[in-house]
């Protein structure tokens, strides 16, 4: 069986050449693989790092993308019948990520598998938190619901075939697909052993922006969710004094506390923003949220300690939850 890994980029040199590298060290007997690129204007580089390693290159222009069309087309060039996405700034662990997030979806047992995310010093400390309620060291598989995230995932073609990926939405396109796969009678597996580093170097701008456009999507899947100002500022103080209390326990407070704070005030903030934002996008708005980089200016586990950023020559298995 031929699987495809679709990487999504604009300006992901800084972590490509580690990720193509990993790719190509992977070992999947009985499983070929392609890797194709969909780019959306990077100036950095990407692409001719992408030419180096042989990747099949395709573009999208910026006034048709949207992040949901992006991974429509990627689908469209490639060859595969499964179809694998990851992030341009994610590395896998080890040489076994793609078999092992591949192999409930050649056992039949699922239609559309996630894999384990983690963080390292390049992370926000309150990020690496996410990554570890989000992405536990425990298999589902399949899963309840349809909680799913293609900074690291699989899906059948077949699949996607019946569904594509929701060209408006702002964000959450692999969750608005795996819930009318769930409907349909298809089930989701996450894979905690198929784990990748998750590198995000974000502004704190760019940090609320990614929670107000994902908290913008999450109104249309799922509508029954309110934010309130209650609410925001409930969540403020519970998540910095759980993060303060796991960076004490870590020995790390004096260095994360002011990070902790930021990070969750951008988290929150900006969800209340998204959630409470029902007007329809413009134009303006659309550019803003699907290609932010025009706006530049604008629980416990291993992984909280500090570790080194991750490489193409390194290979570690995770030790915690991540």
């Amino acid at each position: 069986m031929l699987a495809s890994i679709v990487i999504r980029t604009l300006n992901e040199a800084e972590y490509l050449d580690d990720l193509l590298d990993m790719i190509a060290r992977q070992q999947t007997p009985g499983l070929e693989y392609e890797t194709v690129l969909i780019d959306s204007g990077s100036t950095d580089g990407t692409v001719e790092i992408a030419r180096k390693h042989g990747c099949r290159i395709t573009t999208i222009s910026k006034q048709e993308f949207s992040f949901g069309r992006s991974l429509n087309r990627g689908c469209e060039f490639a060859h595969g019948g499964i179809l694998v996405f990851i992030s341009g700034h994610c590395v896998p662990v080890d040489e076994m990520w793609l078999q092992r997030l591949c192999q409930p979806l050649i056992d039949g047992q699922v239609s559309y598998t996630y894999g384990r995310q983690v963080g390292d010093d390049g992370n926000y400390f309150s990020e690496r938190r996410i990554f570890a309620k989000y992405f536990p060291e425990a298999c589902a598989i399949p899963q309840e619901g349809f909680f799913c995230n293609n900074a690291n995932s699989a899906v059948l073609r077949s699949a996607w075939n019946t569904h594509h990926f929701d060209e408006e939405l702002t964000g959450l396109e692999d969750m608005a697909l795996a819930k009318l796969l769930v409907a349909d009678g298809h089930k989701v597996g996450y894979v905690a052993d198929a784990p990748v580093f998750h590198h995000h170097t974000e502004t704190w701008a760019k940090i609320r922006r990614r929670f107000e456009r994902e908290a913008l999507a999450l109104q249309q899947i799922m509508p029954e969710v309110h934010l309130s100002r209650w609410d925001v500022l409930r969540y403020i103080l519970s998540s910095v004094w759980f993060d303060w209390r796991s960076a004490a326990r870590h020995h790390n407070l004096r260095a994360h506390w002011y990070d902790i704070l930021r990070y969750r005030i951008a988290q929150y903030v900006g969800s209340y923003m998204g959630n409470n934002d029902h007007r329809r996008l413009s134009q303006r708005h659309k550019e803003r949220f699907f290609y932010p980089s025009a706006y530049e200016s604008d629980a416990e586990n291993e992984w909280l300690k500090p570790h080194r950023r991750s490489s193409s020559h390194e290979s570690k298995q995770p030790a915690g939850k991540g």
